[in-house]
């Protein structure tokens, strides 16, 4: 049982739950990261179909083609499988191993007292995958000996926890043997919806990856604007914009964004000939994502043959790591 990969790259392990179709704030807030990290670390990027059974355990008919839809966003942005390993966590046995044996030593306090907990009882019960939910997180982590997660600053305490536990395994087994995570901190922009709430799959107001360019342009045809502007003879404050404008700083270039601004405020453009543009420059920042998302889409057994080599090295990597740990435990 041997290590393969290259060490002179550190380790960042992320993932993402299969719950749905990404939006674009995914790839704002995550994605677009990933791309930076594949090129400098060792990236092991996760389908974390277990997590989703936390919320969703007897709503599971979804999960499977949710995998390969997540899996088919993720292709479409540019996440290259030859430079990260990209696997679905169910393939991989060892995590439930790890997270059976990391178990044993992790105090009740400590799951009780998890923001994680907290965040998810707002959906609904506590059971027992929601009590553990950081104890399988840490699995996930530490199962590619991960030194890195990507997060924002709000998720800090939810990367604590991990840390916290590999700190007490080695303390208790002795040694270095599992590296204590650290947070990779990253910038994450608040994406609105076109309702000008937080973008979100539940609340159905997000512009997809996968949308086309009539349901986008309709998506932000409803888009709220300036509410003080009603006639379009008014002039406008930039702003004042809950959603157009704020997109426009999202997805439009230097020159567009001035346009639009010294338009609105001169009362030159309405809202609806503003939303046109818009769509009209999101559905072109949008096109290659899409036709290369059509492109894997046509050809599914290219995209599980990917996930299948990710399986096959996760595993490798796992075993080694499962090795490391129950030596240390003296199970072998």
């Amino acid at each position: 049982m041997t290590n393969k990969l290259d060490q002179t790259k550190k380790r960042v392990m992320s993932g993402m739950r299969p719950t749905g179709r990404l939006h674009v704030g995914h790839y704002l807030g995550v994605l677009k990261n990933w791309l930076l990290l594949q090129d400098t670390h060792t990236c092991f990027f996760m389908v974390a179909d277990w997590h989703a059974l936390t919320t969703q355990y007897a709503a599971t008919e979804n999960i499977a083609q949710n995998r390969l839809e997540m899996v088919l966003d993720w292709l479409s942005v540019g996440v290259d499988p030859t430079k990260a390993t990209l696997y679905v966590q169910s393939d991989i046995p060892e995590i439930a191993e790890l997270h059976l044996l990391l178990s044993m030593l992790v105090p009740k306090a400590w799951l009780e007292g998890s923001p994680t907990l907290k965040d998810l009882l707002k959906g609904g019960e506590c059971n027992y995958g929601v009590l553990g939910y950081p104890v399988l997180q840490t699995a996930d982590i530490l199962t590619p000996r991960g030194e890195f997660v990507p997060v924002g600053k709000d998720q800090l305490p939810h990367l604590e926890i991990s840390r916290d536990i590999a700190r007490r395994f080695n303390h208790v087994y002795g040694g270095d043997i599992l590296p204590e995570p650290k947070p990779l901190l990253t910038e994450t922009p608040l994406v609105k919806g076109v309702d000008g709430n937080k973008m979100g799959k539940s609340s159905n107001n997000g512009i997809l990856i996968s949308d086309t360019d009539d349901e986008t342009a309709r998506k932000i045809k409803t888009a709220i604007t300036d509410r003080n502007r009603i006639l379009k003879t008014d002039p406008g404050d930039p702003n004042n914009c809950e959603v157009v404008f704020p997109y426009y700083q999202l997805f439009a270039d230097e020159a567009a964004i001035a346009l639009a601004d010294s338009e609105c405020r001169q009362a030159l453009r309405g809202c609806m000939d503003c939303k046109k543009q818009l769509a009209e420059i999101v559905n072109e920042w949008l096109r290659p994502m899409r036709h290369r998302r059509n492109e894997f889409a046509q050809d599914m057994g290219a995209v599980q043959a990917i996930l299948n080599a990710g399986r096959d090295h996760m595993r490798d990597e796992a075993q080694y790591t499962l090795g490391l740990v129950k030596t240390s435990m003296k199970l072998i």
